[in-house]
């Protein structure tokens, strides 16, 4: 797969829609960064990497709140065939500031708020609310 990310979302947004306690994804550096987004923002639980070399996967724990998903949508962004980049001054809160957009920058995997505040453009991967 050219974009490890885009499984990752995918898997995601799958294992919220079964009901799934954790899911399992390829590892890769930009996924770890984007769980750690995930994770700070408590989108999901925790995740935790398995084995070693080659076959290094990445358990992810989801969330639930009485029973219902944390995450309620994602959408993805940009894809292999179409890259959407967005300035800084472009970018505009997910559902009035309930949900978030990922960028991938210059400085790392962020937030919409957070390349905001540190006024930076870049790569928007997906939203989420």
């Amino acid at each position: 797969m050219n974009n490890p990310f885009v499984d990752l979302i995918i898997r995601i947004k799958n294992g919220y829609g079964a009901r799934k306690d954790s899911i399992e994804v390829k590892y890769c550096e930009l996924n770890l960064s984007i769980l750690e987004v995930l994770k700070h923002n408590k989108y999901i639980h925790d995740f935790k990497l398995e084995g070693m070399g080659p076959r290094k996967r990445i358990l992810v724990k989801l969330s639930y709140i009485s029973g219902e998903p944390i995450v309620k949508g994602i959408k993805l962004a940009s894809r292999s065939g179409r890259r959407i980049y967005t300035k800084v001054k472009d970018l505009k809160q997910v559902l009035g500031g309930l949900g978030m957009a990922v960028l991938s920058t210059p400085k790392g995997v962020v937030t919409d708020k957070q390349a905001r505040k540190m006024k930076i453009g870049g790569e928007v991967l997906f939203i989420i609310w």
